[in-house]
């Protein structure tokens, strides 16, 4: 009897394409963008997408894959490199995986709806964080968590495998996470993240829309002052949307809930 056996498997994976090499850039907006959610991946391995590096950037393979596990993303291995950006890689100890196929594949968003929460939605991101999988993410299917008490600013939720009912206000700074939907019957006004390991069927509904930051597996988008006064106190749902050419981005639509 064979002691070892190797087989083929297909792992899903987190995707974080980078736009720059500037390290400290990219650590500022993970900050922004995930703030203090240490529950938000949970170690989940990482592919570094490095498509969108200006040509001849290469950034410290090392130092980037610390920042990226300050937030519970471990770094395995990059994709769509230089040649001199790839030999870094390897010598860092990474691998460097075949280009991806764009046929099916998740496509980062447009930098207008990627933005960091507190930069205007037209400024471009250097980090983009998506799944990387050989099938679709399966949506969430087990039970609802449901929360029936006032999330204060601070507080984090996050219904992990499933998807999450609040039946009070999410504060401002408060920070609500599901890997399936997100449903709000109450003013929501912090930030709302659904959809988080990859689920890009998921929606977010609420009835009183009031957020600071919303995201749908992976594409975010911060709520500015025209994006407020247009939808503010009303209900709504929100579903990413994937455009032909594959960009994607998050689709706001008010409810008639009379």
């Amino acid at each position: 009897m064979s002691v070892i056996e190797l087989k083929g498997v297909s792992v899903q994976a987190m995707r974080a394409a980078i736009r720059s090499a500037d390290l400290d850039q990219i650590a500022r907006e993970l900050s922004a963008k995930l703030g203090d959610a240490a529950d938000f991946f949970a170690g989940d391995p990482t592919v570094v997408d490095a498509a969108g590096l200006p040509e001849g950037d290469v950034p410290d393979w090392n130092r980037l894959a610390h920042i990226l596990a300050g937030h519970g993303l471990r770094m395995f291995g990059v994709r769509n490199l230089s040649d001199a950006a790839a030999a870094a890689a390897r010598a860092a100890g990474f691998l460097v995986l075949p280009a991806e196929s764009r046929r099916g594949g998740h496509t980062a968003a447009p930098a207008t709806d990627a933005a960091a929460a507190p930069a205007p939605a037209s400024e471009p991101s250097s980090v983009a964080a998506g799944p990387v999988a050989a099938e679709p993410p399966a949506a969430a299917d087990t039970a609802a968590m449901i929360v029936d008490k006032p999330l204060r600013s601070g507080q984090q939720v996050y219904a992990r495998g499933r998807d999450l009912i609040l039946l009070a206000m999410v504060s401002a700074g408060a920070e609500v996470i599901a890997d399936g939907n997100i449903h709000v019957y109450a003013p929501l006004r912090g930030r709302a993240l659904a959809g988080a390991r990859g689920y890009a069927g998921a929606r977010i509904i609420c009835t009183s829309f009031e957020a600071e930051l919303v995201s749908i597996a992976g594409v975010y988008r911060s709520v500015d002052a025209e994006l407020a006064k247009r939808y503010a106190r009303r209900p709504v749902q929100i579903a990413l949307q994937t455009a032909p050419d594959g960009q994607q981005k998050l689709d706001i639509q008010t409810l008639d809930i009379t």
